[in-house]
């Protein structure tokens, strides 16, 4: 299956992340009506305005009514009690995937709530985003030549997981397959610790000194670039890094070993080693920057 439509759409969570899903399968063709579920009326209001939904949901029941698809879009910190308030309301052929950037809790909320629905459950993961949030943050391309990982359950479904991917596809996405234990490490090291160093660093010149303004009117761009991400969401981080916090302590603990080794060499003076070491970064980062050209 290359190719899918959608009657009744809902997404809940109408930010950067389902915002941007809601319009890109709009100017696809692909959703005919969508329905936004939210906490903040405003937000809700906004994308109705904007055109990413054609409704507001006003309950759940009604909402989920004749529903062909239902993207959790929300912090991962919801997952559990969203599930357990959408399941009685679910339909049958209902297909349930999320966007959250971890995937063991997930998992976990759905065996415990989604029931017989459990087989149309198909969880996901766009590797896109921004350090904006909010509906005003959507965009319809943000997730053309992005990576989409899916990590189905050994019970979903084939026709769920094949509509999944078609939806991700209209985006413009790359979609891909792994195991959930797969997915959160390799995620731990390449997003949820860089989030971390980021929020880490922006704390540390914050208690650094009695001036911080000071000292980052002389930032340049290296420091605004490797800082950006520091101004992403501390409510969805916070969720984040709690639901993979086993993966992710290893990794600081790894992390921590790699600046030990660095500071030795500081200590010691040995330049050569220091010139090696960041030469070794250095063509690391450059070889992964041409395979993704």
């Amino acid at each position: 299956m290359t190719h899918t439509t959608l009657n009744k759409l809902v997404i809940i969570g109408v930010g950067l992340i389902g915002g941007s899903f809601a319009l890109a399968l709009r100017n696809a063709g692909v959703a005919h009506h969508i329905v936004g579920v939210g906490r903040s009326p405003g937000n809700m209001q906004l994308a109705l305005e904007k055109g990413v939904i054609d409704e507001i949901a006003t309950d759940l029941s009604s909402a989920l009514h004749h529903a062909d698809f239902v993207l959790l879009a929300m912090p991962v910190g919801q997952n559990d009690p969203i599930m357990a308030q959408i399941a009685p309301h679910l339909q049958p052929h209902t297909i349930v995937s999320d966007a959250g950037s971890t995937k063991q809790d997930v998992v976990t909320a759905a065996r415990r709530h989604l029931g017989d629905n459990l087989r149309n459950f198909v969880p996901g993961h766009p590797i896109a985003g921004a350090e904006l949030s909010g509906v005003l943050a959507a965009q319809a391309g943000l997730y053309i030549d992005k990576h989409v990982i899916l990590t189905p359950l050994d019970i979903t479904q084939i026709n769920a997981i094949e509509k999944t991917a078609a939806l991700w596809r209209a985006c413009g996405a790359k979609v891909s397959q792994m195991l959930i234990e797969e997915h959160d490490h390799i995620l731990s090291a390449t997003s949820h610790l860089p989030h971390v160093l980021a929020f880490a660093l922006m704390n540390h010149l914050r208690k650094s000194t009695n001036n911080p303004d000071n000292l980052l009117r002389f930032a340049g761009s290296g420091f605004r670039d490797f800082t950006r991400i520091a101004s992403s969401s501390p409510e969805m981080w916070r969720d984040i890094c709690l639901s993979n916090r086993e993966e992710l302590i290893k990794q600081i603990k790894a992390y921590q070993s790699e600046l030990s080794s660095i500071q030795l060499i500081l200590e010691t003076g040995k330049g050569a080693e220091l010139e090696e070491s960041f030469t070794q970064a250095r063509n690391m980062r450059n070889n992964w920057l041409k395979d993704t050209q």
